[in-house]
């Protein structure tokens, strides 16, 4: 090869991508924030379950929910749509600190 080949030879080697930089590379941990996400969703879900079972405890306890024609028996549908306190973070504060029944 001549001098001039050489130098036409190097010029387009520099052009050449660098094989170590040629792809991304993410320094986020995937694994990990997916599991992050899962989670706090899983919590949201328990924590509606808990607001709910709460808010259904409360009516029975307080007989919001009597049945009127049969006083000892319980409106099941009254049950399903009651409202016992104001908000569901008063259900979720009660429950969370409540963890034994009273007595």
């Amino acid at each position: 090869m001549s001098d001039r080949e050489e130098v036409i030879m190097k010029a387009y080697d520099a052009l050449e991508p660098d094989e170590k930089r040629l792809f991304s590379v993410s320094n986020v941990n995937h694994l990990a924030w997916s599991l992050v996400v899962v989670l706090t969703l899983v919590l949201g879900w328990f924590a509606a379950a808990l607001v709910n079972a709460e808010n259904q405890r409360h009516a029975l306890l307080t007989r919001q929910c009597q049945d009127r024609v049969f006083k000892e028996e319980v409106d099941k549908t009254c049950l399903l749509n009651v409202r016992s306190r104001e908000h569901w973070w008063q259900h979720l504060s009660y429950a969370l600190g409540h963890l034994s029944p009273e007595k």
